[in-house]
């Protein structure tokens, strides 16, 4: 028999992981959101480029990568997760699977609300079915987040595939317009953005000002 401290647990539980899927949702629509303002962005900028190899290539990677975030990122907000079949537990009685009443899958099997409300009354008598109940719940909700985290993953891959891909293209299109305006020491200038915007990110990636501080006593 589980007991209070048990079933308090298990909520707690199945809060977290319905705050993870709420949260994960939200990232999978900002994406969205941010993907469609620069796909306007470069669709309405697209007839005024002069096409050539370079910019030719990084459109076919741009595309692809583009369809590959929606289609993973709809795939956060719609998972296709198949959770585990529920048998009861009395080797008695002939083994059929138990009706899940807190999704809406387990909901829609009842005829009325009558006979939900008499299923969903005879497991909240039983505290073993009701522990049973919210178990499957954490359990089917944490197959939704992994799900959901793996495709939000796969996703931001190619999120950020589209996006480098298209300010390249915004790069290369600025550098042709100014190239007759330039001079070698522009270049200089360039590379040492280049270099310095490198640093600056491997210093943030790896922590490394608080590591050296660390090291010094700081």
């Amino acid at each position: 028999m589980a007991n209070n401290k048990e079933l308090d647990a298990l909520l707690q539980i199945l809060s977290g992981e319905q705050t993870i899927i709420q949260r994960t949702d939200q990232k999978a629509f900002t994406l969205l959101s941010i993907l469609g303002a620069f796909m306007v962005f470069f669709i309405v900028h697209f007839t005024k480029m002069q096409l050539d190899m370079v910019i030719f290539s990084l459109i076919m990677i741009y595309f692809p990568a583009a369809m590959g975030t929606i289609y993973f990122l709809v795939r956060v907000l719609i998972p296709r997760v198949r959770g585990a079949k529920e048998l009861n537990d009395n080797p008695d009685e002939e083994q059929t699977e138990d009706i899940n009443p807190t999704f809406f899958a387990g909901i829609s099997q009842f005829n009325n609300p009558s006979e939900y409300a008499k299923y969903l009354k005879s497991i909240a008598n039983d505290e073993k079915k009701l522990y049973k109940m919210f178990s499957a719940q954490v359990f089917s909700l944490g197959l939704i987040n992994q799900r959901k985290n793996n495709s939000l993953r796969k996703s931001m891959v190619f999120f950020v595939t589209a996006l480098t891909s298209e300010l390249m293209i915004i790069m290369y299109l600025a550098y042709l317009r100014a190239y007759s305006y330039l001079d070698d020491r522009i270049y200089q200038f360039i590379y040492g953005i280049i270099i310095l915007s490198v640093i600056a990110i491997t210093f943030s990636r790896y922590d490394v000002i608080t590591k050296i501080r660390k090291s010094l006593n700081i």
